[in-house]
């Protein structure tokens, strides 16, 4: 049985994989998951090994990529993401495949497949395969680097496209209040108070708009920085803010995991 550590922060996905895995012949023995860079960091450290690592490209406390500068990772990765702009890069830093969310099951056995083909002893008699390249350091921090600077300001959606009865009316997205998502919808809502449904998850929008102006407040909560009325401390480690107009949530918290970037977002 391979064991598979599951680096995913949407619990969600996080369990729908597990399931997935679950399900094929021969099932996986599923580590974790981790939430984030550093409990990665520290499931790797301590073992078992994983012979397989399923790596979402965006985590609580920033890119995974950035994993591969703290810890030697000495296994396959098979990258699973929502945003097609970083699948291809992915690919091509060694990953035996990449699966966008929310993942098939096709799709995953097929990675599942090349996986075990990779792994598997050669018969007897048969050369030995090629070893699988380790991964490029050197590549990695190329490719981090990248991710980091920021894209430009044309790259960011200017409006969006929204159903109203019979029609279609334009958004732009001055007049975006927040978007949060609700019973597996995901809503825009506009700074004169009118809410829309959009066709995207709140790991979509996260990708199209403009972090300067955006914030990812929790799973639930992406809000432009205009419409933040009030912040107040809830715990020690925790924030609580004041959506205009009101959210339908009466607590709109900052994930633990985000207080020192929010302060930082609000602080530039």
């Amino acid at each position: 049985m391979l064991r598979a550590l599951l680096v995913e922060d949407e619990p969600l996905a996080a369990r729908r994989l597990a399931a997935l895995l679950h399900k094929l012949p021969e099932p996986f023995e599923i580590l974790g998951p981790a939430e984030s860079v550093a409990q990665a960091v520290s499931l790797l450290q301590a073992g078992p090994a994983p012979d397989v690592l399923f790596l979402d490209i965006h985590l609580a406390d920033g890119l995974s990529f950035e994993l591969f500068e703290q810890v030697a990772v000495p296994c396959p990765v098979i990258f699973t993401t929502a945003y097609d702009q970083y699948a291809l890069r992915a690919f091509k830093v060694n990953s035996v495949d990449y699966l966008l969310k929310p993942i098939d099951e096709e799709e995953l056995r097929g990675a599942v497949a090349k996986l075990r083909q990779r792994l598997a002893p050669p018969a007897a008699g048969a050369p030995a395969p090629a070893a699988a390249p380790l991964l490029d350091a050197a590549a990695l921090a190329q490719l981090v680097q990248q991710l980091r600077q920021p894209a430009p300001a044309a790259s960011y959606k200017a409006q969006f496209v929204v159903r109203v009865g019979e029609h279609l009316k334009v958004v732009p997205v001055e007049q975006v209040a927040y978007f949060f998502s609700l019973e597996k919808a995901t809503f825009l809502q506009t700074t004169e108070g009118r809410k829309y449904v959009v066709d995207y998850t709140m790991e979509q929008l996260e990708a199209l708009l403009d972090p300067a102006r955006f914030f990812r407040l929790n799973r639930a909560y992406l809000a432009q920085q205009a419409a933040i009325h009030d912040i107040v401390h809830y715990t020690n480690s925790r924030l609580q803010t004041v959506l205009k107009p009101a959210a339908p949530d009466a607590q709109v918290l900052v994930s633990r995991e985000k207080v020192t970037l929010f302060k930082s977002w609000l602080d530039r």
